[in-house]
């Protein structure tokens, strides 16, 4: 059903441009509205006639508009929980990829000295968190 309304979303799309794309330019647009040529008849002005292709604009514009929705709810009722694409990635049996610390594959002996102020579990025993003495 959502291919349905899928591919009907994707055809009123495309009438809709070309429905647009097909009308004539009703006048200067937002150029007209500024400078000495602004007068009240293009502010207040009369409405035209519709023709056949405003009215087609309105319609499948309004009909993208209500299948965008339908399809919005419809995506959003399809998942109970939502899931991210790297927790997937890391459920299929891969594990995380260990860290590269500085100076760890240096083959050459250039190496960075080790860090001095490193954290009480890197050094040993002697800065153990548990307070047990």
């Amino acid at each position: 059903m959502f291919g349905f309304f899928f591919a009907l979303l994707l055809i009123v799309g495309i009438l809709l441009m070309v429905v647009v794309l097909l009308q004539a330019g009703k006048g200067g647009g937002l150029a007209a509205m500024g400078g000495a040529n602004a007068t009240t008849d293009s502010v207040l002005g009369g409405r035209q006639a519709a023709t056949l292709l405003t009215r087609l604009s309105w319609w499948f514009g309004g009909t993208f508009l209500a299948l965008a929705l339908l399809l919005s709810i419809m995506s959003s009722r399809g998942t109970d929980t939502p899931t991210s694409v790297l927790q997937d990635e890391f459920q299929a049996g891969q594990a995380a990829p260990t860290p590269v610390l500085p100076g760890a594959g240096a083959a050459d002996g250039d190496a960075a000295a080790p860090i001095q102020g490193a954290a009480p579990a890197e050094r040993g025993d002697e800065g153990d968190a548990s307070g047990g003495n």
